[in-house]
């Protein structure tokens, strides 16, 4: 058997959802996970050191119900409480959790508070509720109806009203964790918007001097391109500086916005009245912020390809120069051996010359010589003699000469 075959299955079983009856009070808490907080508030929260390897947990207190769960990059706490009659309709987090939550409000992302109440239990009308001009919807094909003007109270939360009309506890607790996971990944998509407005300003920049080296490259075509390149090759970290530091958040933030679009398709709304859905006002609202970061993705991914565009064109430049300055070399490198060898014929001539001066030298030694012991011959003769010799010999130095030279 594989060793993770049974960690594998069991992910068919994790991430359940709280099962209840209204009335109820879910107080629902998301927090940043950069740090490591997440083992310190388990640790917290049960009073021993967390299971690595646990992604989720359910804890009972009396009648009240916690649940946390471990994310890539967030940590989330979910707290059930049942509403007693008469009890507040925007209640605080019990003791416990309150101290919990502000000892880490730094890294708190999220927070919502959902009031579930039944058909008949319910005011009747949002403003009892403290909403002004709120969105709603039919949810769950018609069975409950929620609403909220999203807007945070004076503690920061944000406040769902979801009034049950036919959902029994198991698709209660589907809807609301819906309804959680929309607020909570909502929330950690549009991490990348100030990120993204500031890589704006940064692209503006940087595409303005892509600009400026790109006019110097079509103009200067007699500058010098290792300036340019250098310039270039600066603007080119910088981007690369950027994209490492914001492309995992946009990522992500794609990730994200899939699970927030998923989630609200899963409400199956229709509309209550003439007031605008539910789902509806989110994505309103949402998309655009999820578009924008994705537009600024693609500019930066397109101004990097354009400088690396740029930065070929002055590679092939530089190349260029480099094969015309190696054609020059090579041409003056011509142009001193063929100096060379005229020398060289030049000082074979001469040889030739001397060594028939030398050998006629000789001759005209030899027959001195012999005058000298009484032998007398014709000039005539020497000179029919000794003269096809020495052109004989000095045609063969000269074939010697040439044969060297050739092999």
């Amino acid at each position: 058997m594989h060793p993770q075959r049974e960690r594998l299955h069991n992910e068919l079983h994790a991430r359940p959802s709280i099962y209840f009856s209204e009335p109820a009070h879910l107080h629902h808490y998301a927090f940043l996970d950069t740090t490591g907080s997440c083992d310190d508030l388990l640790a917290e929260i049960t009073g021993t050191p967390p299971d690595p390897d646990a992604v989720q947990g359910i804890l009972t207190f009396g009648d009240q119900t916690l649940k946390w769960e471990r994310h890539t990059e967030f940590f989330t706490l979910t707290l059930l409480v049942p509403k007693p009659a008469g009890g507040e309709l925007w209640p605080a987090p019990p003791p416990p959790l309150a101290d919990l939550i502000a000892a880490h409000d730094a890294a708190l992302i999220s927070a919502t508070l959902v009031l579930v109440e039944s058909e008949q239990g319910w005011l009747g009308k949002t403003v009892a509720y403290g909403f002004n001009d709120p969105a709603g919807s039919l949810v769950g094909g018609g069975d409950a109806t929620v609403w909220s003007d999203f807007r945070l109270a004076p503690d920061g939360v944000n406040r769902l009203l979801l009034v049950n009309q036919a959902l029994n506890d198991f698709r209660l607790g589907r809807m609301v964790r819906r309804l959680l996971e929309i607020e909570t990944y909502r929330m950690m998509a549009s991490l990348s918007l100030p990120l993204a407005k500031e890589l704006g300003v940064e692209l503006e920049a940087h595409e303005r001097e892509l600009g400026e080296l790109s006019d110097r490259n079509a103009e200067g075509q007699q500058e010098d391109s290792r300036p340019l390149l250098a310039d270039l090759s600066a603007l080119s970290a910088r981007l690369e500086r950027s994209g490492a530091r914001s492309r995992q958040r946009f990522s992500a933030t794609e990730a994200y916005a899939r699970i927030v679009f998923t989630r609200i398709e899963e409400l199956r709304e229709s509309r209550v009245g003439d007031r605008p859905r539910f789902g509806t006002f989110i994505l309103r609202r949402f998309r655009p912020t999820v578009r924008y970061c994705a537009a600024i993705d693609r500019r930066q991914s397109r101004l990097a390809e354009s400088v690396a565009r740029l930065n070929d064109l002055l590679r092939t430049r530089a190349q260029v120069e480099i094969e015309e300055q190696n054609s020059a070399i090579l041409h003056s490198l011509n142009e001193r051996a063929s100096s060379q060898l005229k020398i060289q014929k030049a000082v074979e001539g001469l040889s030739i010359i001397v060594i028939s001066y030398y050998i006629f030298s000789l001759f005209k030694l030899s027959l001195e010589s012999l005058g000298a012991l009484g032998i007398e011959i014709a000039p005539y003769t020497a000179a029919a003699v000794l003269g096809p010799l020495g052109v004989l010999i000095i045609g063969l130095l000269a074939w010697r000469i040439w044969r060297v030279k050739n092999h």
